[in-house]
């Protein structure tokens, strides 16, 4: 269904549709596409196995996963994997054109329903008004507390890249790199980049 809706879009081309992550992979890799659009839950290979081959060997092809099981860890797994966004599969098809023409055009695309993890009868450790609760740690606080453009930003920056580079590469101005820099910084309440570095680690944003 959904190669059939691409196909009727001006200007785009659906080179190949693939029931199983292998036969898609070596299409990928014979053939390099501008844009990956996989499922995670595929026969006999994962979607992210693919996704890490893709990542690795076509940087210049654009990621869009489709799941029709998020979870509140896997925004952040799927940016440290580089990709460029992900839609749940239950969500209209406009939508999902919508997440498509997104990661096209150079953008991010990350919306699901991402339902709270189940906590029994835990409750959250009362914290004395003369305490100061630090920043969250956990990779979902680090997905809700950015913008899809910061998370990507924090992620090169953990990386290593320069301001100059991490320009380059989004192809934005220093000048708005160092100002997402900063927002970021000033978001998870951090002042230097080590501890930004070691927040995304964390976070899951990036590996250690």
């Amino acid at each position: 269904m959904l190669a059939s809706a691409l196909s009727r879009v001006r200007g785009l081309v659906v080179a190949g549709a693939f029931k199983d992550g292998k036969s898609g992979l070596e299409h990928c890799l014979k053939d390099p596409p501008g844009l990956l659009v996989v499922d995670l839950y595929l026969p006999g290979m994962h979607g992210l196995e693919v996704v890490r081959e893709v990542r690795a060997k076509l940087p210049n092809t654009r990621i869009l996963v489709l799941t029709g099981h998020p979870d509140g860890d896997l925004p952040a797994r799927l940016i440290a994997q580089g990709v460029h966004g992900f839609v749940d599969k239950s969500a209209p098809l406009n939508y999902v054109l919508q997440a498509i023409e997104s990661v096209i055009a150079g953008g991010m695309f990350f919306a699901a329903h991402i339902p709270p993890k189940p906590t029994g009868s835990a409750q959250f450790p009362k914290v004395e008004p003369s305490v100061k609760a630090g920043p969250q740690t956990t990779s979902v606080g680090a997905v809700e507390t950015l913008s899809a453009r910061e998370l990507e930003v924090a992620r090169l920056v953990a990386e290593g890249y320069s301001s100059k580079e991490i320009a380059d590469r989004l192809d934005l101005s220093v000048r708005t790199v160092e100002k997402h820099r900063a927002n970021i910084m000033d978001k998870i309440k951090v002042t230097e980049v080590a501890s930004l570095v070691r927040w995304c680690v964390q976070a899951g944003i990036v590996k250690s």
